[in-house]
Order: C-alpha cells, then structure tokens, then sequence
C-alpha cells in the first residue's frame, strides 16, 4: 500500500512555490476596483474644487502642451499671455495630464478622475511587487492596503504630481526585486528604466539610482565584475533613453544649465528664511520666503533660480548653527514625528486637505510602520534583501533634508511600508490558520482567503 504524500508543505499562497492561485487576479481586480471607487468618490464629494498653486500649474501647462504650445509658464500665459518656457517642474506628469486633455478630459474635475484611474492602477502593480516579494498572499493585502490607505488617495482628490507616486514606487520595487532574483541585463535594464520615468515625474526620485540601481547592480559579488558591469551600464542607459530627450532640450532653451527641472533654487528659497529655522513654522515652507527674493524679473527661469539657489545658501551659510535642529525638524514633520498634528492643520490649510482624512492617515501611517517593522523582521529572517525597501526611505529622507518637511513628500516611504507591512500580515494569516488545513493540501487559508 503506497504512502500518502504528506501535503501539509504546500501552500499555493506562499511565496517561492511557483504558483499563483487560481483567483488571484479576481482578488487583484476587486481591490483595484475598490481603490478606484474610494478615489472617485472623494473626488465626487469635492467636484467643484478649483486649482491652485501646483495642481493649477500642472493643470494649466498640460492643457497648454496639449493645444500645442509646448513647456510653457501657466501663470504667465494665462495672466499677462507671455509664453515663457518652463522647467519649474518634471514633464512627466505633465504629459500624462496632457494625454488626458488631448482626448477632452481638459476641465479640472475630468483630470481629477483621470489621477484616480492612475491611483488605481497603484493598487495592481503593488499587488504584482507585493507577490514578488512576499507571495500571492502579501499581494493580495498590498492591494488592500494602498487601496484603502488615506494618504495614499489623497493626492489623487488633489491633482498633485504624488498621486503617480506610488505607481511609480511600486514598478521600481518589482523590478528591483526582479533584478535581484534574476540579475540579468535587460532585469537590469528595466529597474534603469522604471527610475528615469519615476525621475520624470517626481525628480528626487532621481536619487534611486545612487541608492538602489548601483548596489543592485554592482553588489551581487556572486557574479562576476564584467556580468556586474554590463548591467550597471544597461541600466544607466535606459535611464539615458528616458531621461536624456529632456534634458538636450532644456540645455538649448535656458541661459544657465537646467536638466530634469529648474525647481530647486526656489524649493531652497522657500524653505530657508528666520520663520522657517525656530518658532512654530520651523521646517516647513512658506511661500513669503521665496517672494522676498530679489530676483531679476526679465531673466529667464534658470537666472532666477540661480538667484533664489544663491540667496538661500547665504542665510544657510550665515545660519549653520541652527542646520542641525531645521533638519531635525523637517525629517520630523516629513515621518510624523514632530508636531504631527500642526501638520496636519498646515496641510489642511495649505493644500487643502481633507483635514479628518488626514488624521485619518496619519493615523494608519503609525500603524503601517509597526506592521512594517514586523515585516521587516520576516524579510531578515528568510534572507530577502531589505535594501531596495530602505532605499526608498532613503530617498525621502534625502529629499527633505534638502527641501523641507511634508507629509506627501513621505508617500514613496508609505508605499514601502504597505509593502513590507504586507509580508508581515500575510505571515499573522498563516500562523493563525486551522490546525487541519495540513491534510487539506494547504486548502483551507486559501478558500479562506476565497482563493482556491
């Protein structure tokens, strides 16, 4: 009589297995459908919200790009009809608004709900990062998670550039971890291009590549230093290919050298000025600093931010004994953990926030980074690489400190954290289990899961 072949090892939902359970993308679909519902109706429960500041920037110019008049200032074609070249901030998200507008979604409520569509599609590809790092399972609570998660919609209800963010995150992370599976070139390739697009888009992203391309690429010693070359350069060149067309183009349109975007030597000027280095705004930005700039109002947009880069390092400069409590506050405003609540009262205000969602979100926030931290643990523990999760809160933190602190600056951060938080609950479902499901071919947590 043959041995019955001991079935308790095999669970579909766990990662390494090979296998994607039959339902899973049922699993995926729903909760995308779920985040896109959440972001739709927040957008609906706002629908006459004006633009303003970026998300009127970003608006205005895609419009403008869209009926043909290239990168130029909003504010100034609108206000006084100068078409005056811009890089103030990357095109990425630009163009995809401009893609909306070229097929009639040109009101501001229409791009709204176009930023929920890219919402949504977060909640699949961090579903397709968060199987490859900890299993169908860990995908399917990523979905839920960045589906649900407060600050992960919000940008979404504002049209600002963040709510491409978590897209962006959650494609480099899976061809991160692609890449550190698989360790060939065209892996190598494809995490290249994923950080130039993200660049595109947010340009502190940028960063990625000093802090996750060159360790993945350079640091896996097994293989040798030619095959580790190679990759690091295919790589590098398809950020090039994304990255480069920009650039040429800025470099024939501006006096001074501009490449992703012009936007720092006002971020500078913003956030460098006595209101912003001690009392109750110490960290944060305010525009007022930037306006009290002398700059030269005829110059092009490169002369003017050199003018509010070099302002802004004089009082550094003149100031460099208070630099390590204005860091200390700006990572602490930009982690929620100094004055988290006048924070949000500031967000509320200046971006206009819905103030109880936000609480809201900082709220899950707190409760994402314990479950991360557990998931972190369980990372360590089966050997999977931690660095492309930290890598990313690197970034954010880098960013900061050389900027300010705000809370959608930590978004990239919190798409780390849903991740890793979802290796963790995945792990709290299987220990918690029916002792049986061993002699129902791991079964029982999957039909649990609805996912057989």
């Amino acid at each position: 009589m043959g041995r019955r072949r001991a079935s308790y090892s095999v669970d579909p939902m766990t990662r390494g297995s090979g296998v994607v359970p039959r339902h899973w993308w049922g699993w995926v679909t729903g909760w995308t459908a779920v985040g896109l519902g959440v972001r739709v109706a927040a957008v609906l429960g706002r629908p006459h919200r004006a633009p303003g500041g970026d998300a009127f920037f970003y608006h205005g110019e895609a419009n403008l790009l869209a009926a043909g008049h290239g990168f130029i200032n909003p504010f100034l074609y609108y206000g006084m009809h100068r078409p005056v070249p811009t890089a103030s901030f990357p095109p990425g998200f630009v163009l995809v608004l401009a893609a909306a507008s070229l097929v009639g979604l040109k009101s501001f409520l229409a791009q709204r709900l176009w930023c929920c569509v890219l919402g949504a599609a977060a909640v699949t590809v961090g579903a397709l990062a968060g199987r490859r790092i900890g299993g169908p399972r860990a995908g399917i609570i990523a979905a839920a998670l960045i589906a649900l998660h407060p600050n992960l919609w919000m940008p979404d209800e504002l049209a600002f550039s963040e709510c491409l963010t978590p897209l962006l995150v959650a494609a480099v992370l899976l061809a991160a971890y692609r890449l550190r599976e698989r360790g060939g070139p065209w892996d190598a390739a494809g995490l290249g291009l994923t950080v130039g697009v993200a660049a595109m888009v947010r340009d502190e992203l940028a960063l990625l590549g000093v802090l996750l391309v060159v360790p993945l690429t350079l640091g896996t010693w097994h293989r040798p230093a030619r095959a580790r070359l190679v990759s690091l350069g295919a790589a590098a060149a398809a950020a090039v290919l994304v990255v480069g067309p920009w650039v040429g183009y800025n470099l024939t349109r501006f006096e001074k050298p501009v490449y992703i975007s012009s936007g720092l030597g006002v971020t500078l000027a913003s956030a460098n000025c006595p209101p912003l280095w001690s009392g109750p705004q110490e960290g944060y930005w305010s525009q007022a600093c930037a306006t009290a700039v002398a700059v030269p109002a005829a110059a092009d947009e490169s002369v003017q931010a050199a003018a509010y880069q070099s302002a802004a390092l004089r009082f550094i400069r003149s100031h460099e004994s208070r630099l390590v409590p204005v860091v200390a506050a700006r990572l602490g405003r930009a982690f929620g953990l100094f004055h988290p609540l006048q924070q949000i009262r500031f967000d509320a205000r200046v971006e206009t926030r819905p103030y109880h969602w936000a609480l809201l979100g900082l709220v899950s926030y707190y409760g994402l980074v314990i479950l991360a931290l557990g998931g972190a643990a369980l990372l360590r523990s089966r050997h999977q690489p931690l660095w492309p999760l930290v890598a990313v809160g690197l970034t954010v933190a880098v960013s900061v400190v050389v900027a300010f602190g705000d809370t959608r600056y930590r978004i990239a951060f919190e798409m780390a954290l849903v991740l890793s938080s979802s290796v963790y609950l995945d792990a709290v479902w299987s220990h918690r289990r029916p002792r049986h499901a061993a002699d129902g071919a791991g079964a029982a947590p999957v039909a649990m899961m609805g996912v057989r």
